[in-house]
């Protein structure tokens, strides 16, 4: 996320309002300081985002996975052939 100082952005309003308007949020901040993140209306509060199984049914994990490639690290630390 872009970050600007209160007097670029009073020069670029009109720009930086159309692109968060376009869903390209960014911060105001003074003297190096954030004040304020300017986002879309309509932009989906954090509360709303779901995240939590988005890739359901999309990839599989082998019931093993927490073994795999165990005894090539086990290999590795004991330094057997």
């Amino acid at each position: 996320m872009k970050i600007f100082n209160i007097h670029e952005a009073k020069t670029h309003l009109s720009r930086l309002v159309d692109q968060a308007a376009r869903g390209e949020s960014f911060v105001i901040a003074k003297a190096g300081k954030p004040l304020v993140k300017v986002v879309a209306l309509n932009a989906p509060e954090p509360a709303q985002m779901k995240r939590r199984g988005f890739l359901a049914g999309q990839i599989v994990v082998p019931e093993d996975f927490d073994r795999l490639g165990s005894a090539e690290i086990e290999q590795l630390f004991t330094g057997d052939a």
